[in-house]
């Protein structure tokens, strides 16, 4: 039987913490990756189903999924990829 490592897309949030003048300048900092992280801050908070493979370009494995009874719109939803790799 084959393995398959899958990537799926999730929602966490991080902490981070940065010196700024103003709540937009300590935005900036942190897209500009001068922010610091707060340890232990990491957090699970969903699986992101409106993320995915677009069904269209994945059309056998969407048919797949729907005759498994598995629900796809416009993304095979959460799916980042997936291949099959040696055990």
């Amino acid at each position: 039987m084959p393995t398959y490592e899958i990537e799926q897309y999730e929602l966490c949030l991080t902490k981070h913490r940065v010196k700024a003048s103003s709540e937009a300048r300590a935005i900036k900092k942190l897209l500009d990756g001068k922010a610091h992280v707060v340890d232990n801050s990491h957090e699970f908070i969903e699986v992101a189903d409106d993320f995915g493979l677009p069904a269209d370009e994945h059309r056998e494995l969407a048919d797949g999924l729907l005759a498994l009874g598995v629900a796809v719109g416009e993304v095979i939803p959460s799916i980042r990829s997936i291949e099959e790799v040696e055990p």
